[in-house]
């Protein structure tokens, strides 16, 4: 039996989640049918946009995607701080641009005088907007219904597109954080669509490699803030230079099966994180069959597990195993 979302996801102990949605049918959701010979890339176009806005309106970040042949991976990061920061006229903004809310939210958006009694009640529906709009299941259902419907449409037939809704693992301390987005980012390497990290189509780490050529990076996605300080802005904390050296050496590692030689300037982040190079490459070619709804060190899984009061430790061995 599957777990309710509610139980999986925990803003207390962790913003960090990785989320992936598959197709359930054989048509692709991207890329070309070898069967049919019908190509289905225009849709990976479909998939970013809507998830670029998407990224825009939920008080929700972006820290890597790949929209593949017939699933998507996704790493996000739950900005309650920001949804707790936006007025009432804000969260409307936000909300009006992908549904339609109530007759008195919409009055008060026009500055129309309201009572005591009608205010109360566009405070009850902002609270509830706001707490959507840092829900990720809200996201992904937002998201992931809009492309069945475009895809359902275009391929003129009805039911399911995807298959359930949506599988989530919380990424639970820096080592898991590092780990999985390196899986994400170098997913089109491993299944051979493309033969470099920027060269991936519709995927983060391009995005991130174009803007570094720049000294930039990419406003749509979460920042790399640097390495953790006491002052830490907001960002993914590791650095971005350091981070690409290491996806590009991985990538490399993987293709050649074989560790290989680790290039100097990508041991520290290694070093820091304490994953050594045998576990580091386990964990970036096979990070969703090693973890199930958790991923992280004994420690940070124990803690989630009480918190969410929980008996059994999910993915303890592996975790034991790998974040030695």
């Amino acid at each position: 039996m599957a777990t309710p979302r509610r139980k999986l996801i925990s803003v207390s102990n962790t913003p960090y989640y990785h989320c992936i949605s598959r197709c359930v049918r054989r048509a692709y959701l991207c890329g070309q049918d070898p069967l049919t010979g019908r190509s289905y890339e225009h849709r990976r176009d479909w998939v970013e946009k809507k998830l670029l806005q998407l990224g825009r309106i939920f008080c929700i970040d972006i820290c890597a995607y790949a929209v593949m042949s017939n699933h998507t991976h996704l790493v996000l990061h739950i900005d309650i701080a920001k949804a707790k920061r936006l007025n009432n006229k804000a969260i409307l903004i936000r909300w009006h641009k992908l549904f339609k809310s109530t007759f008195l939210c919409q009055r008060f958006l026009n500055g129309e005088l309201l009572t005591q009694a009608e205010l109360a009640a566009v405070n009850t529906r902002v609270n509830l907007y706001r707490e959507r709009l840092c829900s990720i299941s809200w996201f992904m259902r937002v998201l992931n219904e809009g492309i069945a419907r475009k895809a359902n449409q275009e391929d003129e037939c009805k039911g399911r597109f995807w298959e359930g809704r949506f599988k989530s693992q919380a990424l639970l301390d820096d080592a898991a954080l590092a780990a999985c987005l390196a899986y994400v980012d170098l997913n089109p390497v491993r299944a051979k669509a493309a033969d470099l990290p920027e060269q991936s189509d519709y995927t983060s780490i391009k995005s991130r490699f174009n803007a570094a050529q720049n000294n930039k990076q990419p406003k749509s996605l979460m920042r790399f803030a640097g390495k953790p300080r006491e002052h830490m802005p907001k960002g993914i904390p590791f650095e971005l230079k350091t981070y690409l050296q290491l996806v590009d050496w991985t990538g490399r590692s993987i293709r050649d099966d074989k560790p290989g030689k680790i290039p100097e300037e990508a041991l520290p982040i290694l070093e820091r994180l304490n994953i050594c190079t045998e576990n580091w490459l386990t964990l970036t070619t096979s990070f969703t069959r090693s973890f199930k709804n958790t991923a992280g060190k004994e420690q940070a899984i124990t803690e989630y597990a009480k918190h969410m009061k929980r008996k059994r430790r999910s993915s303890i061995t592996n975790s034991q195993a790998l974040f030695c």
